[in-house]
């Protein structure tokens, strides 16, 4: 468990000077953001993450990476901000003073954007033009040029025909996917009308053994585990016809990363180009449990959307050729690697309630 110590933070910051790059992430706390500090920190970046205040601690992610400031030399701290307050952002910049600023933060579950449409629209959508204006402030105040990232997404796209690219419309099927195009868009104004350097990832669908348990893929995996040893009966799921282009989340992180590197700001499609439904998914977990998935996936109409995105499967084309990137991990890897790790924590929490008995 993580306790956050801003002022200790600060003391540290001004004791170690260097000439390391110093980079913002938003969203920290998940998957992306945990994967994107430990390449930062690979690379000798210090890295500040803005979490948000809440009375319970959601850093289990980067617990293998941070230390606490009292210890010693440190690349990761961690400081209060929301992207629904402009004043803790620019207080934020002025603080961190950025080279690069990295923004993953959202209300980003695309179901419940459906319930919490509203408040998707403000941060997901107007938390990131908050953002944008903070950080042109802070270039104005303090002649310092900063790199942003924006964490776009597929679901722009929507109901698109694939395959995806930097050039096919948007049509987004969801509050999730219109926030995200709104903040597109801000993204592309501001580094036309200002000079920013401001680039978009539209990231398809990755995932990782960090993926968020009420997201399709891991509590596939969670699931199976559990289904495995006993301790579930029936996994409830919407869609099973859907199709996504889904890779792994690490793989992804290094792409952001290189598009800050660019001379030039641009936008970027990041995928695999392979596209598999959720049934094949299905298949792959369960069938490397030796488990038959049609004996215990029942369909919920809950897990429905109120407007489906059926097929999204992108072309990742100009990353590999203007940034040199590839992913590599595969399809059948990644399920092998979630639904091994999964199966470890299902093996644990069966002990656990063994030994209570």
């Amino acid at each position: 468990m993580i306790k956050l110590d801003l002022a200790n933070n600060l003391t540290h910051k001004n004791s170690n000077k260097s000439n390391m790059k110093t980079a913002l992430i938003t969203g920290i706390t998940g998957q992306d953001g945990s994967y994107l500090a430990e390449l930062l920190i690979e690379k000798g970046y210090r890295v500040y993450g803005m979490v948000r205040r809440s009375s319970t601690f959601a850093t289990e992610r980067i617990e293998h990476i941070y230390r606490e400031p009292h210890l010693g030399e440190n690349q990761l701290f961690l400081e209060y901000g929301d992207l629904a307050d402009s004043s803790s952002l620019r207080h934020l910049l002025s603080k961190v003073q950025p080279d690069e600023v990295y923004n993953l933060a959202a209300q980003s579950h695309v179901r419940v954007s459906f319930d919490q449409a509203e408040y998707t629209a403000d941060i997901t959508g107007i938390g990131s033009l908050r953002l944008l204006e903070s950080i042109r402030d802070y270039e104005k105040q303090s002649g310092k040029a900063v790199r942003v990232y924006q964490a776009s997404s597929s679901e722009m796209f929507g109901a698109a025909a694939p395959p995806q690219n930097e050039k096919t419309a948007f049509h987004p099927r969801s509050p999730y996917g219109c926030a995200k195009v709104f903040a597109y868009w801000q993204t592309v104004n501001h580094r036309e009308s200002y000079g920013m350097h401001a680039s978009n990832g539209i990231l398809f669908n990755h995932e990782s053994e960090r993926r968020g348990e009420n997201f399709v893929t891991r509590k596939i995996t969670r699931a199976a585990g559990r289904i495995k040893l006993g301790l579930q009966d029936k996994l409830y799921l919407g869609n099973l016809d859907a199709k996504r282009d889904w890779g792994h989340a690490c793989d992804y992180v290094e792409a952001m990363w290189l598009m800050m590197q660019q001379d030039e700001p641009d936008d970027y499609v990041i995928a695999t180009g392979e596209a598999y439904s959720v049934s094949d998914f299905l298949e792959v977990v369960f069938g490397q449990l030796d488990l038959a998935w049609q004996d215990y996936v029942e369909i919920d109409p809950y897990y429905f959307r109120a407007a489906e995105v059926d097929f999204l499967q992108g072309d990742p084309s100009k990353a590999k050729k203007k940034l040199g990137w590839s992913p590599k991990i595969s399809f059948q890897e990644l399920a092998r690697l979630m639904t091994e790790h999964d199966l470890d924590l299902a093996q644990r929490e069966a002990h656990a309630a063994g030994f209570k008995k």
